[in-house]
């Protein structure tokens, strides 16, 4: 009992250190089926995932992600179908900051594309990996 008196600091950071680390695993992941540029990659080259760009046409013309496909937001649900075809494969959401596709995650996971997720960031986060960026 006096080692916990005499330490309770030490015994608190490493319970909110733990916590920290377990919170990942409670809530399933990152939030909102997040995915860092680097998963992206890997799941990209991997798992043959599709790369769907949710901005609109002006801003795909300015710049993303290699062999993505451009869907906006306004033509998602009419549009994915016929974009991709196999609901099996991943499908990775992005846009300029990622705002968008983690509004258009749920009407993906609705139209059968359980494996869709978003990268973290958008765009951003793909920039700042020093990812490369195509331009149409």
């Amino acid at each position: 009992m006096k080692f916990i008196v005499d330490n309770w600091t030490l015994i608190a950071v490493a319970l909110a250190s733990g916590a920290m680390l377990v919170w990942p695993v409670i809530t399933g992941g990152l939030a909102g089926g997040a995915l860092s540029a680097n998963g992206a990659v890997q799941l990209i080259n991997r798992e043959k995932a599709v790369v769907v760009d949710v901005s609109e046409a002006e801003e795909f013309a300015a710049g993303h992600v290699g062999g993505a496909r451009n869907v906006p937001v306004g033509q998602f649900e009419q549009r994915l179908p016929e974009v991709v075809r196999n609901k099996a494969l991943p499908v990775i959401l992005v846009c300029a900051t990622g705002a968008r596709a983690n509004r258009v995650l749920a009407q993906a996971k609705k139209l059968g594309y359980e494996k869709a997720q978003v990268l973290q960031g958008g765009l951003k986060s793909w920039k700042e990996a020093n990812l490369p960026l195509e331009k149409a």
